[in-house]
């Protein structure tokens, strides 16, 4: 393909000549002259292991060269890589300035051009910054007075977020994780597929806004991990453990720490483990002088989660509820420090009319803290339990599906709204097309 990579930084360069290497006949673009002479002389503008050599052989070969002179990149190519920097303003938001200019850039060129084209996001931006902001701008510069409604029939728009890494970034290009393209329609990331038609790697086509986010969680994540095992080994060292050998033993889980357990996004936790120990981990560390940002914020989170469904079931604007699940999970009895008991406890107070359905517990069979802990949230359980998934449907408004007990529902004669505290919570109003192997 004929490519044109706009911004010779650390992404731009590793991608245009990882592209070129690749086959493809590759235009970088940029408007600082020296980096450009650079890249034409067959230097690297950037320090990155690997990359010297690689331009040197794409320019040699004559797949790879660079301009200051957008309009003759876009002339000369089928699809532009945008791969600016995307730096934080004084306030902490993303600077999409150098992505606006150069979408300019490409819409002037493309207004004289009239030609086919795709413009493909690299640049890390947040969901709603590609639809709100870029297309716009690039739209209405192809065509003055475009009202951002429809696009020109011959330009389409998508995003592929790269997940390089300094020093490890050709590596982390020809092995990467997953390659990711958000678009509106599947050729449109059938055609960036292509671009990597050499790259061994799972590929995932979803919605533009999904794609955005996917990146920003994944830096997101990377910054928790280190801030996790830095907080466990400051508690370490106050206690007289090694944090070194504690996190190498809490890797070697891969069934549940090192592994997809626990990341689906659904409601709050609960159950009579992860509270209790995380409350004790946070005050022993306090006893002790050591601060722990993060580890003292993880309940507060849970407890928001948790108000974010009450919210949503006050939206819904009526008063007769039935919750599917009441146990911290499904298949026990187990009601300590259950959200679902702490979700049902604040309905009661704020006078919904409230019916329970879940097959594992039994009032009269509960004993012990698990006793004594309905007994100070939810004294009354007995008159707002049902014994059959019915009565349940049959009393409800809103039905909320709280834990797995819910899938034994039937739920094609409820016609009322229904709230699953499983997905609902991560999930916008009209659901975006979810991510699928291509």
């Amino acid at each position: 393909m004929k490519i044109a990579v706009f911004g010779t930084g650390y992404v731009g360069c590793v991608t245009a000549a990882c592209l070129a290497r690749d086959g493809h006949q590759v235009i970088g673009v940029d408007i600082d002259t020296f980096k450009v002479a650079q890249i034409n002389s067959g230097e690297s503008p950037v320090e990155e292991p690997g990359l010297g050599k690689l331009i040197e052989q794409a320019v040699a070969a004559g797949r790879l060269k660079a301009t200051t002179n957008a309009r003759e990149a876009v002339a000369a190519t089928e699809l532009a890589l945008v791969t600016v920097g995307t730096p934080s303003n004084g306030d902490g938001s993303v600077s999409t300035q150098a992505v606006l200019r150069v979408t300019e850039s490409i819409g002037e060129a493309l207004r004289d051009l009239q030609k086919p084209y795709g413009v493909v996001i690299r640049s890390t931006l947040l969901p709603g910054v590609l639809e709100e902001q870029v297309i716009p701008r690039l739209m209405a510069t192809i065509e003055p007075g475009f009202p951002g409604e429809e696009y020109p029939e011959t330009v389409w728009v998508a995003n592929n977020p790269e997940f390089l890494r300094e020093t490890t970034a050709i590596r982390d290009y020809d092995e990467p994780p997953f390659i990711l393209v958000g678009a509106d329609e599947p050729w449109q990331a059938e055609t960036v597929f292509r671009l990597y038609e050499r790259v061994k790697a799972p590929r995932f086509a979803t919605d533009t806004r999904t794609a955005a986010l996917v990146k920003y969680a994944c830096n997101a994540f990377h910054a928790v991990k280190v801030a996790f095992a830095n907080e466990i080994g400051a508690l370490a060292r106050e206690l007289g453990a090694d944090g070194h050998v504690v996190m190498d033993l809490l890797c070697r889980d891969t069934k549940l720490n090192i592994s997809p357990a626990y990341l689906r996004p659904g409601f709050a936790f609960g159950g009579s483990c992860l509270p209790k120990d995380l409350r004790a981990l946070v005050r022993c560390a306090e006893l002790h002088a050591v601060r722990l940002p993060m580890l003292s914020a993880v309940l507060p989170s849970n407890e928001e989660h948790l108000e974010r469904a009450v919210r949503l079931i006050r939206e819904r604007g009526v008063r007769r509820i039935g919750m599917a699940g009441l146990s911290f999970k499904a298949g026990t009895d187990d009601l300590r420090e259950s959200p679902q008991v702490t979700l049902a406890e604040i309905l009661v107070g704020k006078g919904y009319d409230l019916r329970i359905w879940d097959p594992h517990v039994q009032v009269t069979r509960l004993r012990g803290q698990n006793r004594a802990y309905i007994d100070r949230h939810l004294p009354h359980l007995a008159a707002l339990l049902v014994e059959t998934p019915e009565q349940l449907l049959e009393h409800a408004e809103l039905l909320v599906l709280a834990t797995g007990v819910a899938d034994q529902l039937d739920l094609d004669g409820f016609h009322g709204p229904v709230l699953d505290l499983r997905v609902d919570l991560c999930r916008p109003p009209r659901r975006a097309a979810a991510g699928s192997p291509v």
